[in-house]
């Protein structure tokens, strides 16, 4: 029968006395926060089965989840800025202490996890948009409760909050469609991001739904998100389509400058749709036609199921979509019949 681990055996291999990790096992004072933390990543380690108790002045100490995310995802200001921003009032109005860390590419790489995830010093963690299937995994093997929100993989096995991507697409494309639009280009890039594989994937739904065949030199689909590649692609057709379908607004505002570079009126010429209803949408010239996503109800998603996750750890893992909606401005019309 193994050997029962007790206090003096984790104070042993850490060479301190067996108070000091009494008091860091008890969340009492006497103890620097990265004492606290070895002693309760070893006592893991070694299998120490032990509650944490109350603080010295009788209340539970205050809840925390963890919040990560890719440097890249973090400087992305509009959609996942204002998705973080959202996670951070629903924070404070559970009065729930968040952690947030990015990921840079070398710990990523190295699969090397914030200390607060390490030392299991969160209940649950929030995992914004993509940072790699390898890291996730090596955060979910920490064995705490972990939400994805607004990313997902077959190889990933956690709850996700995702948009309806599919869905959301096939009703930009049948808004074209219904327009009159046949000749329908679209452009993205689905390397970047699982959100724009399916938007692509629900473009060519839309598209045979209504009889029509999608051409393969309508699709680009391996297009930086970049002013200069987006214009050389749209100015190498030699008859633009009718319409243009872009797998975010961003893709959409690049688009419409080299349309009209081009000479093109937007919309009596071509129409444009985007996709998340960001600034980019709304500082075009003219506003561009889009899908809106309702960030504030994606965090509040993504928190309640948390919440409920750290709840119910053993049961079956859940993906929540939401809903877009399609708002029209003035970047689509009637198509006038010039397209290829």
């Amino acid at each position: 029968m193994p050997k029962k681990i007790v206090m003096q055996d984790i104070a042993d291999r850490l060479k301190i006395s067996k108070n000091s990790v009494s008091q860091a096992l008890s969340g009492k004072d006497g103890v620097s926060e990265e004492t606290r933390r070895k002693v309760i990543r070893t006592a893991e380690e070694m299998g120490y089965q032990y509650e944490r108790k109350r603080s010295r002045g009788g209340s539970k100490q205050a809840r925390s989840i963890g919040l990560i995310a890719s440097e890249f995802t973090f400087t992305t200001k509009t959609f996942f800025g204002d998705i973080f921003l959202a996670i951070e009032r629903e924070a404070q109005q559970h009065n729930i202490r968040l952690l947030i860390q990015s990921v840079n590419p070398s710990a990523r790489d190295t699969l090397t996890l914030p200390d607060f995830i390490d030392d299991r010093l969160v209940e649950g963690v929030l995992v914004l948009s993509h940072i790699s299937t390898d890291y996730i995994n090596k955060v979910i093997s920490r064995d705490i409760p972990t939400v994805l929100v607004d990313h997902h993989h077959p190889l990933i096995q956690a709850d996700a909050v995702l948009t309806n991507n599919r869905f959301g697409a096939y009703l930009a494309v049948k808004h074209l469609i219904d327009l009159g639009h046949r000749h329908i280009a679209v452009i993205g890039n689905t390397d970047a991001s699982p959100s724009y594989q399916e938007r692509w994937e629900g473009y060519m739904l839309a598209l045979r739904d209504h009889g029509i065949e999608p051409r393969q030199d309508l699709m680009f689909v391996h297009v930086k998100e970049d002013e200069t590649w987006i214009s050389e692609t749209v100015q190498s057709l030699r008859q633009q389509p009718s319409a243009w379908f872009c797998l975010n607004d961003g893709f959409a505002f690049f688009v419409c400058a080299a349309l009209k570079h081009l000479g093109l009126r937007i919309p009596e010429d071509v129409s444009i749709c985007g996709f998340d209803n960001s600034h980019f949408s709304q500082i075009s010239d003219p506003k561009i036609t889009t899908m809106d996503i309702d960030l504030d109800q994606f965090a509040r998603k993504a928190f309640a199921q948390l919440l409920w996750r750290i709840k119910h750890p053993g049961d079956v893992h859940r993906e929540t979509l939401l809903p877009t909606k399609l708002i029209r401005r003035e970047s689509t019309d009637t198509c006038a019949g010039g397209g290829t």
